[in-house]
């Protein structure tokens, strides 16, 4: 179940390198949205991968992690990008 994870990344290390042994991959048939500063609009993602941390998420979209938040319909509102290393995107949790 470690699908469109980075190369020498399984959900086992997420867990460890993030602290939540909850850690999940989930289903990318989900509505994830950025939110960009200045716009009244969200800007639709197209995720590759979707991690969960206890209702925040890591979203890859574009080669870039973004960081969001997943809502009860589950979808996800995101607002950071958090560049292309999941490591770096995961401290910034």
């Amino acid at each position: 179940m470690d699908t469109g994870l980075p190369d020498g990344w399984t959900i086992e290390r997420v867990r460890s390198a993030s602290g939540d042994s909850e850690a999940a991959l989930l289903s990318l048939e989900r509505l994830v949205v950025v939110e960009e500063s200045g716009l009244a609009d969200y800007t639709p993602l197209r995720p590759d991968v979707v991690l969960s941390f206890h209702g925040l998420c890591l979203v890859r979209a574009d080669g870039d992690w973004f960081m969001g938040q997943l809502d009860i319909d589950g979808s996800i509102i995101c607002w950071a990008s958090c560049g292309p290393d999941l490591g770096e995107a995961i401290r910034g949790l």
